[in-house]
């Protein structure tokens, strides 16, 4: 399937470590995380890429320009605009998808060792119209529920919760586009209308995954990464497990 990979926003929260970089561009060890990102589809088999480029989007051209990537890769490179929502991209790529009954699609900074053939083997025999990994986020806050007086009833770690966040690494039927429209973010109505519809699926994974959104996580993928134990280089761990 083809890959859209949403690699226009502005990384704010990144910018003291990427300040000359757009945030796909920002290296975790040697390489980066985009390539990471695109070397993780790479391995499950899909290797048609379109790439939604936005901020520095230039950058992210020389880079392939000048670091040529495999030859069973296909790369667009797709201009969407500097300040347009994920959803919008989205729209914008569609005419590079005609003929796609099924579809991935990404942000352009998280990092997982889910087994991806897993998840599309359950949202194509789901019949639902989306997928997206459901994580658990990282936090360690305490949750405090109260009475409506303030008295404190309950306080409870954030890993003992059901809490689930949107991970990203999405599958889309391209029936999808018929519930976004102009102007709409990915994650407010059009995925709210499939809710709805009940044909939204959230696939639950409890292994690792990592979204680099501060220069300290930032830090974390790069120590994961120098220690070579990596979790989401599955392609190096297939490799040493074949003696390779």
């Amino acid at each position: 399937m083809k890959v859209v990979l949403f690699c226009g926003g502005l990384g704010l929260r990144i910018r003291d470590g990427a300040d000359s970089v757009p945030k796909p561009l920002v290296p975790i060890g040697d390489r980066p995380i985009l390539w990471h990102l695109m070397q993780y589809y790479a391995y499950h088999g899909h290797r048609d890429f379109i790439l939604c480029l936005g901020h520095q989007g230039n950058a992210i051209r020389a880079y392939f320009v000048n670091h040529p990537a495999p030859a069973d890769w296909r790369i667009t490179l797709a201009d969407t605009g500097p300040h347009t929502s994920v959803g919008q991209r989205l729209l914008m790529a569609r005419p590079h998808l005609d003929g796609e009954a099924m579809f991935l699609a990404n942000y352009a900074d998280g990092l997982t060792d889910l087994h991806l053939p897993d998840l599309i083997a359950d949202f194509a025999a789901s019949g639902k119209v989306a997928a997206f990994l459901c994580v658990k986020p990282s936090l360690s806050y305490h949750f405090v529920r109260t009475s409506g007086d303030g008295t404190v009833i309950e306080i409870t770690d954030a890993d003992d919760l059901e809490l689930r966040i949107n991970g990203g690494y999405f599958v889309f039927r391209r029936e999808f586009f018929d519930y976004i429209g102009a102007g709409e973010d990915l994650l407010g109505e059009p995925l709210r209308r499939l809710a709805r519809a009940g044909d939204l699926l959230g696939y639950r994974h409890d292994g690792f995954w990592m979204s680099m959104d501060t220069f300290k996580d930032k830090h974390a993928l790069d120590a994961l990464y120098a220690s070579g134990r990596a979790p989401w280089v599955v392609w190096r761990a297939n490799a040493a497990a074949q003696g390779g």
